[in-house]
């Protein structure tokens, strides 16, 4: 083989693994900024309810049924945009998620999100919203 040949091959081989390393870091990077995008602290999440925000509790029936914020809706999050699309609200309606640890409510605000919702907020776990209230 020429040498001109095998320098060629590896300039092209240089290139593509940095086009690969930077499809991967800008995804990874993306895909971080959009998961943790709207995450909020729970003295936050108290002054968008105060504010008027639509609070929903995204856990099941029976867990909702064991204690809840006060005024919250509850939608579980496998259901959660038929849910809010069922209350008519406006797509940038200011929406507090929660559940039992973040998991869930993040879930549902990333689904949300996809669907258009500008203002939902995961405000994380409800033991942290109940010793948080003001």
């Amino acid at each position: 083989m020429s040498y001109l040949f095998i320098q060629k091959v590896r300039a092209q081989s240089r290139l593509l693994k940095r086009l690969l390393l930077s499809a991967l870091m800008t995804g990874v990077l993306g895909l971080s900024a959009h998961v943790n995008a709207k995450d909020i602290n729970a003295e936050s999440a108290w002054k968008q309810i105060e504010q008027q925000a639509v609070v929903i509790d995204v856990r099941t029936a029976n867990e909702f049924a064991a204690g809840h914020i006060e005024g919250a809706i509850n939608i579980p999050f496998e259901e959660i945009v038929e849910g809010v699309n069922a209350l008519n609200l406006t797509k940038d309606s200011p929406i507090v998620l929660y559940c039992r640890s973040g998991r869930r409510s993040g879930i549902a605000d990333n689904a949300l999100t996809e669907a258009g919702y500008s203002q939902s907020m995961n405000a994380g776990g409800f033991n942290a919203l109940v010793e948080a209230k003001p």
